[in-house]
């Protein structure tokens, strides 16, 4: 008897523990932006865009202005950034998924919303999913105990993207001109959980209603903690807002649209401070690749970077991110090196939790320079093309890029070299003066590409 009550007192004391470390476990709000540029928040620097409660995350946080995604397109970034992997070595490096594609995130992969829900968080995911359409790799089946949400990109048609609207910066233009074309111009669905809730989706209060979801989410899960990743569908063309801001001007579509994401960013950070939860809540705002410069005054800006989206050039995959929340502080620039594949493990560790060993990541933990306590663990990093080509790495302050020359013959290609320190705008190419840092970079490059794809996983595919 005396042992029974001995192993119920144990069981009573573990119990208590996990609920209490529970508990006291912080909440964590990703907003992840689409084909937003390093240029289009007035904390990076826009004369044109205000964004002022943006702008608060970084004053009452940390600003990272060496913040790296991926890849430069939308679905393997989104795959990055969940598994903590460059997208090659979860099969997802590819370009990205259409109406028509037959491959997803496999679910084996262990994503953060799997490890937070592992430690008894609510997860949700509102917003766009790309990561493929199928019931079985929706956001239900990766970790996320609900999802609302478009499938895919916001310029994809079900069920098989076809019958689209003219495109380009003119089309884009007509299509601003007249409201209503989310209704009649496409089909794009949205999803809850995992069914088509309607279609076509209207984009004008999209991006309002997932801040919505994500409002009612808190208020219904203020006593535990939770964990929301709110990927907006916008400002990915076709750009839409509610009818009662919109500038009829297309010329201003851009700014109007992120003035819009910035208030709904607003909204939500003055619902955590109502329920009292801003100081367990991390907060981070950044987007998944670079500005898409062909749309023009539909696109964004990539400031002071080199080109945009779809490119290995800084302007493709360095991105705006602010961060604020327990022990970040106040007001201050981390200017060191780090990525969206750092995330998972970052807060594997601030939440005192361990991530399985069964799949390999490539993510580092960075809870160092969330705090300002710690450098920097990550040296280096490689730049996949679209399509999950090795074409760069960097390491410390050097970067290398080997382009392909196009109609030049096989074998044929360019190299950059470029000091980021001294040229983040990656003006003056350095690679015919020193051969010598051309040769580690690229032997580098090879030798660490080599090992992702040799040990890569396979993604999920429809039988």
């Amino acid at each position: 008897m005396t042992q029974i009550y001995h192993l119920l007192f144990l069981f009573t004391s573990i119990l208590s523990i996990s609920l209490f470390a529970n508990k006291n476990r912080p909440n964590l709000v990703i907003i992840f932006a689409d084909d937003q540029g390093y240029g289009d928040l007035s904390c990076f620097g826009s004369t044109t865009i205000k964004t002022p409660n943006i702008d608060r995350i970084a004053k009452e946080g940390r600003k990272f202005t060496n913040f790296m995604v991926a890849s430069p397109v939308c679905t393997p970034s989104r795959a990055a950034l969940l598994t903590g992997c460059y997208p090659k070595r979860v099969g997802m490096h590819q370009h990205v998924l259409f109406p028509s594609s037959t491959k997803g995130l496999n679910p084996k992969e262990y994503t953060m919303a799997d490890h937070f829900k592992s430690l008894g968080y609510a997860t949700a995911c509102f917003g766009k999913w790309h990561l493929g359409h199928h019931k079985e790799v929706l956001p239900t089946s990766n970790g996320f105990d609900t999802y609302f949400g478009i499938p895919y990109s916001n310029d994809m048609n079900h069920p098989d993207n076809k019958g689209k609207p003219k495109s380009g910066a003119d089309g884009m233009d007509i299509l601003w001109s007249d409201p209503e074309s989310t209704l009649t111009k496409w089909k794009t669905p949205l999803f809850e959980d995992e069914k088509i809730v309607e279609l076509p989706v209207d984009q004008r209060t999209v991006t309002r209603r997932y801040t919505q979801k994500s409002i009612d989410f808190i208020k219904a899960n203020k006593d535990k903690p939770f964990f929301i990743y709110l990927p907006h569908s916008m400002p990915h063309i076709p750009l839409y807002v509610p009818d009662e801001i919109r500038d009829p001007n297309p010329k201003n579509a851009y700014i109007n649209t992120i003035e819009h994401i910035d208030a709904e960013v607003g909204r939500l950070l003055k619902a955590i401070e109502q329920l009292n939860l801003s100081k367990s809540t991390y907060v981070i705002y950044t987007t998944d690749n670079g500005p898409w410069l062909s749309f023009r005054h539909h696109g964004g800006s990539a400031g002071p970077l080199r080109d945009g989206k779809g490119t290995t050039f800084e302007g493709g995959q360095r991105v705006p991110c602010v961060m604020r929340g327990p022990g970040i502080p106040a007001g201050t620039v981390c200017d060191e090196l780090m990525g969206t594949i750092d995330l998972l493990p970052t807060f594997a560790s601030i939440t005192g939790s361990l991530l399985p060993k069964r799949n390999k990541i490539d993510g580092i933990d960075a809870s160092g320079l969330l705090t300002g306590k710690g450098q920097s663990k990550r040296n280096e990093f490689i730049y996949y093309t679209s399509r999950g080509e090795a074409e760069g790495i960097r390491q410390g302050r050097w970067k290398l890029l080997i382009k392909k020359k196009r109609g030049q013959g096989q074998g044929k290609r360019e190299l950059f070299l470029f000091d980021l320190l001294e040229d983040m705008g990656e003006t003056n190419n350095l690679a015919s003066e020193n051969p010598k840092m051309v040769g580690k970079l690229e032997q580098r490059m090879v030798l660490l590409d080599s090992e992702i794809e040799k040990n890569a996983r396979s993604p999920w595919y429809k039988k």
